[in-house]
């Protein structure tokens, strides 16, 4: 019966799941968690090449979306605040480490190149273990192209192809203006077509 009582959670919106989680409803809490765990783990891994601190680094996003639930004004808006989150905690853990973040000098591009390239979007073929082996490779490779970049492009990247924010939802969660993203996620593309020639051409 318990069980029964908790899947009616799962055809919840994330807006109705955040409203009764604020009201302390535990089992919403629950599956907002749920739901976006692997979104948050997946963010770290590309964001940081260090992979014995991805799971810390999540459960301490999770955690601190948890306690601040209820300071979230406009539940509609759930998804860049979590991300603000993800971006906090991953600023803080590289000032921790005293690195700085990397970054490239930026170029002025045009506009028609900014979703030229989405490393979300690799053609699916049929799985025969040749075929098998070249994916993972090519998901290999992927992973070691993002983990190249300048950490600012890295991050711009990130929250646009995984986490699917919008350009202006990325210029504020990052403190920058909004031609400073596109360069960044062009320039980050740009670098991973050259990585990524082989399999793409």
């Amino acid at each position: 019966m318990i069980l029964f009582g908790k899947k009616k959670y799962k055809n919840k919106s994330t807006e109705e799941l955040v409203l009764l989680a604020q009201q302390e409803d535990i089992d919403a809490l629950e599956e907002l968690i749920k739901q976006n765990q692997d979104s948050v783990y997946a963010s770290f891994y590309y964001l940081n090449s260090d992979c014995q601190d991805i799971l810390d680094l999540t459960q301490e996003a999770l955690l601190k979306m948890a306690k601040n639930i209820k300071n979230l004004k406009e539940p509609a808006k759930f998804k860049p605040w979590l991300n603000r989150i993800v971006t906090r905690i991953f600023y803080d853990h590289v000032r921790s480490k005293n690195r700085k973040l990397k970054t490239i000098p930026i170029d002025k591009s045009g506009d028609e190149e900014q979703d030229r390239f989405n490393v979300t979007d690799i053609p699916c073929k049929t799985c025969t273990p040749e075929q098998s082996s070249l994916n993972g490779e090519l998901s290999c490779t992927i992973e070691k192209s993002i983990h190249k970049l300048p950490d600012s492009f890295r991050l711009a990247i990130v929250l646009r192809e995984f986490q699917g924010l919008s350009y202006e939802e990325i210029a504020d969660i990052t403190n920058t203006n909004v031609g400073t993203v596109k360069s960044r996620i062009a320039r980050a593309r740009n670098k991973l077509q050259e990585d990524l020639k082989a399999y793409i051409a």
